[in-house]
C-alpha cells in the first residue's frame, strides 16, 4: 500500500461491503450527490475547489465533472461510478497521468429489470388501467375493462435487442424466461449478431441497449420504423439519441408502433405537452433504469476493489486510460 494514506472526496452514493473496504483504504468524506435536498452536481471549478478544501486526492464521483483545475491538483486517481465515464475529460486525465477508474456493468440487472417492467406496462396499457381505477371509471363509457385492455400475450414473441453489452446480456436472459424468441443485433458481438434489416423485419419487439456514438446516434429513423412489422413494441432504456423522437410520434400516430417504453428524453426530460404524452400506449419513465440500491452497491465494491488494487501496485481491473500506469 501507499505510505502516506490519502484522502478520498466521494460525491457518489456508495453503500454495502466497498464502502467498508473504500473505508481501510483512505480517509472518506461523504457527501452524495443524492442525499442534498436540491440538484447538486459540480462543475470542474467547483470539484477543484472542494477537492482542495477537504486536502483529498482521490475523487469517487458519479455526475460531478471531471476536468481542467481537477487536474491541476497531485491526485491519485479519479473513480467515476458510471460504465461510462462520460463525466469525466479523459484526455485531460491521461495528460496529467491521473488513473480513471469506471465500473462496466453496475446496473446491468436495473436496467434490464425496467425494460421488462416497460414492456409489461406498454403492453398491457397497464398506466392506462391505473388511471381508470383511481378516476373511478373502470366501466368507462358503458364498456368494461376485458373490453378496452384486451392485449397479445407476450410468450412466444420475438424480440430484437439492439446492442449486446452488460445490460443487453442482462435482459436477454429474463426475456427468454419469459418465453420469448430474443435475437440480437451487434457489430461487436460475433455470431450473436444478425443485420438491422433482419432483426427489424422479424421483430414484434425492438428495444434499444446500444452505446451512442457517432454510429448509433439517430439509428432509428422513420425507414427503420417503416421496416418494423406492423403492430411492433419500441422499448428505449438506453439514450433517446439513438432513435428520431418525431419519426417515433409518426409511427405511433400511424398504428406502426403499437406500444412504446422510454426511459430517457433529449435533455433528461419531455415536455408535459409533447405528443408522446397523448398516447395511453406509450409509458414513459425518466431516466430511472438504475435508480436501485443495488447500483449503488454494485459501482462501490467495483471503484473499491480497483481502488484498492492501484494502491497495492497492482493492474485495476477497469482503468480508461491504462497507459498512465506504466509512468507511475
Amino acid at each position: 500500500m501507499a505510505t502516506a494514506r490519502p484522502r478520498a472526496l466521494v460525491t457518489a452514493a456508495v453503500r454495502g461491503p466497498g464502502l467498508d473496504l473504500l473505508g481501510e483504504l483512505a480517509d472518506l468524506t461523504l457527501d452524495s450527490w443524492l442525499d442534498q435536498p436540491t440538484l447538486r452536481i459540480y462543475d470542474a471549478e467547483q470539484l477543484a475547489e472542494r477537492m482542495r478544501a477537504e486536502g483529498a486526492t482521490i475523487a469517487v464521483v458519479e455526475s460531478d465533472r471531471c476536468a481542467g483545475p481537477l487536474f491541476e491538483l497531485p491526485l491519485v486517481a479519479v473513480g467515476s461510478c458510471r460504465g461510462d465515464p462520460t463525466n469525466v475529460d479523459v484526455a485531460a486525465a491521461t495528460a496529467a497521468g491521473v488513473p480513471v477508474l469506471r465500473a462496466p456493468g453496475r446496473n446491468a440487472d436495473a436496467v434490464a429489470e425496467l425494460t421488462v417492467g416497460l414492456l409489461v406496462a406498454a403492453t398491457r396499457r397497464l398506466v392506462a388501467a391505473d388511471a381508470d381505477v383511481r378516476r373511478g371509471e373502470i366501466y368507462k363509457d358503458g364498456t368494461i375493462p376485458y373490453q378496452r385492455f384486451r392485449a397479445w400475450e407476450l410468450a412466444g414473441r420475438t424480440v430484437g435487442l439492439v446492442g449486446l453489452g452488460a445490460v443487453g446480456r442482462a435482459l436477454r436472459w429474463r426475456l427468454r424466461g419469459l418465453g420469448l424468441e430474443v435475437i440480437v443485433h451487434d457489430p461487436y458481438a460475433g455470431e450473436a449478431s444478425v443485420p438491422l434489416d433482419e432483426l427489424l423485419a422479424r421483430s414484434d419487439v425492438v428495444s434499444l441497449h446500444a452505446a451512442v456514438t457517432p454510429e448509433t446516434t439517430g439509428m432509428i429513423g422513420a425507414a427503420q420504423f417503416a421496416a418494423m412489422r406492423d403492430g411492433v413494441v419500441f422499448l428505449n432504456s438506453a439514450r433517446a439519441a439513438l432513435h428520431d423522437t418525431d419519426a417515433l410520434v409518426e409511427a405511433v400516430r400511424s398504428g406502426k408502433v403499437a406500444a412504446v417504453g422510454l426511459d430517457h428524453f433529449e435533455g433528461e426530460q419531455l415536455p408535459a405537452d409533447h405528443p408522446l404524452t397523448t398516447f395511453d400506449s406509450v409509458v414513459l419513465a425518466p431516466h430511472i433504469g438504475g435508480a436501485t440500491y443495488d447500483t449503488e452497491v454494485h459501482h462501490t465494491r467495483i471503484i473499491a476493489e480497483d481502488l484498492c488494487r492501484l494502491l497495492a501496485g497492482a493492474r485495476p481491473l477497469h482503468c480508461v486510460n491504462p497507459g498512465v500506469l506504466e509512468r507511475r
